[in-house]
This record gives C-alpha cells, structure tokens and sequence, in this order.
C-alpha cells in the first residue's frame, strides 16, 4: 500500500486561511504529502476527548494549527473571558496532542494583535513579550501569545519542533464577510457589495486615518506551506508584506470601491473609534529566508476577492 511521507492535518480547515491552503494543495498536488482539512463539525476542539479522538483518526506527522474562537472588534472586545478561555483550551489540546501523537511539526498561527499597544513600529519576533497588548483584544491576544510560551515550553522539555507564524490583516475567498465580527477588509468589501446593490452610501466606521497593511490570502497559505515544511525554528516567524506597503483605511476603503466598481458617495462616521492607530509588522526576517517572494499585488488580490464575494454571495459567510 501506497504510504506519504507527510500527513498534514490543518485545524480550521473550512476558514480563509485553511481553504487557500486546500486551493493550493489542489492546484499543486504532491504525491509524497496527504493533506487533511478538518472543521468544528469534525471536533470541538475545546474538547479534550474529542481533540484526542482527531489526531487518533488521522495520525498526522505535521499539524498547521488554525483553528480559533475569532471575531471582528466588537465582539473580541466585549467577550473578552470566553476569547481567553476558548482559544487556551483550542491550543492546549492541540498542541498536547502533537505531542503525544509525536508529530515532526506543528505551525499555528498567531495574530499581530499579540505586539504590545505601545510598541515602536514596525515590530519584529524580538517584541513580542515586551508589554501587555491592546486592552480592546485583551483576552484573545494573550491566548494566542501563550502559544509562544508553550512552543518553547514542549521544546525545552520534550524537543518537540513546535512553532508560530504571526500574520498581518488578510482576506480573500471564503473570507468572514459578517458585519458584525468580520475582519476590517471583507467588512469593507461586503459593506461595498450592499452599497453597490442598493444604491447607498458606503459606510466606514471612524476617520480612516488607521494605518494596517494587509496581506491575500493565497499568499499567505503558501508561506504556511512553506513554514510547514522549511522553517526549522521554534522562534516565531512574521508572515507580512513590507513595512512600506502599509496603508490607511481611506485608501483601503477607495481600493475596495475600485475593486467592486462602486461609483457611490464614501460616508465615514467619526463618531465611530478609530482602532488602534497602528500595528505595523517588519518582515526583515521572512525575507532573509524568502528574499525572492512576490506577494500578489493588492488590486489584483481586491478584485479577486470582490469578484468571488459577487458570484458566491448566498454561500458566503456573511
């Protein structure tokens, strides 16, 4: 019987990041590597048993750990014990579970989110520790930055090749268009769609002035593919474009009105909070590994996005 030599289990597989990941790997096929792509409706992963039940079916040998209790602003900011304690259990059993299944290679994914509120930018890995992050995301930035303590923790003690990625804002197809816990790029995008449909104002909460650099989502899966199975230490790595390609939200909100053809009136709401000012990540060291990678140019990444949001609007989780 046939036999790959890698088996990748990738936990929150039905999401943005996992389905680019699946859109790679079907475009791409290996015939060394199997990929495995499980949801919530595979396992609650807040589940000890159920976690253990996942990894005993499907015996990875290298897990990409995406799976996450996630939401926009809002919702982060006023759930802020079930953010925390959802995603320490979400990481605890995974990453106990790799252990105990003795998987080469576990990467999850992390959030910039993580880097202290009164950081000097950009932020590199060396920052990540160094102060307490946003009050507004509290509870979910120091659940995902205890994936750190723990990556080191499974090294020290057991040598496991445990480690994290920290990714910028990202969207694309399969994205969260949702409204209400959406990220700010698909929120941007679906608020352009309704506004295009219905002959409305585009809405943007705040002055615009918020600066975030944003990143497509097949780009980031194949820089996850990549970490999977090149990226040999347990020190964190930042998956993100370039400090320079940062932009503020009106000139991300006029991209997205180009991408989606809006020819309306753009209406910010200033009585609306702007956010976090700031939240630039270097990626000086992706690129003395990957000096020569393109990532996809933010008109031609907008406007695929745009265009699937239109053709896939009633499936789309909106």
């Amino acid at each position: 019987m046939f036999r790959t030599n890698m088996k990748v289990l990738v936990t929150g597989g039905s999401g943005l990041i996992g389905q680019a990941i699946r859109m790679e790997v079907e475009e791409n096929p290996k015939t060394d590597e199997e990929w495995v792509f499980v949801g919530s409706k595979e396992a609650d992963l807040r589940d000890a048993k159920q976690t253990k039940a996942l990894f005993e079916k499907h015996r990875p040998t290298h897990v990409i750990h995406l799976a996450a209790e996630m939401g926009g602003m809002f919702r982060i900011s006023t759930h802020t014990v079930e953010f925390l304690r959802n995603n320490l259990l979400i990481n605890d059993n995974v990453l106990y579970n790799c252990y105990a299944m003795d998987v080469k290679k576990c990467v999850t994914a992390l959030t910039s989110a993580i880097f202290p509120c009164d950081s000097i930018f950009p932020v590199d890995e060396s920052n990540v520790h160094d102060g307490p992050p946003h009050e507004s995301v509290s509870g979910y930035s120091w659940s995902k930055r205890m994936v750190d303590v723990q990556n080191l923790a499974y090294n020290k003690q057991h040598g496991c090749k445990f480690t994290s990625v920290v990714p910028i804002n990202c969207f694309g197809p399969y994205d969260n268009f949702n409204l209400k816990d959406g990220n700010v790029m698909p929120a941007l995008i679906h608020k352009a769609y309704l506004a295009k449909k219905n002959g409305e104002a585009l809405p943007v909460w705040g002055t615009g002035s918020s600066r975030r650099q944003f990143m497509y989502s097949r780009d980031l899966a194949r820089l996850m593919m990549w970490t999977v199975k090149e990226y040999d230490e347990i020190d964190p790595i930042i998956l993100a474009v370039g400090p320079e390609d940062e932009i503020s939200i009106k000139e991300a909100t006029e991209l997205v009105a180009e991408a989606m053809d809006f020819q309306g009136e753009i209406a910010y709401d200033t009585t609306k909070s702007d956010g976090q000012f700031r939240k630039t990540c270097s990626n000086e060291k992706l690129r003395k590994y990957l000096p020569d990678f393109e990532f996809t140019p933010m008109k031609e990444a907008l406007k695929a996005t745009c265009d699937w949001l239109s053709q896939h609007y009633e499936e789309a989780r909106t």
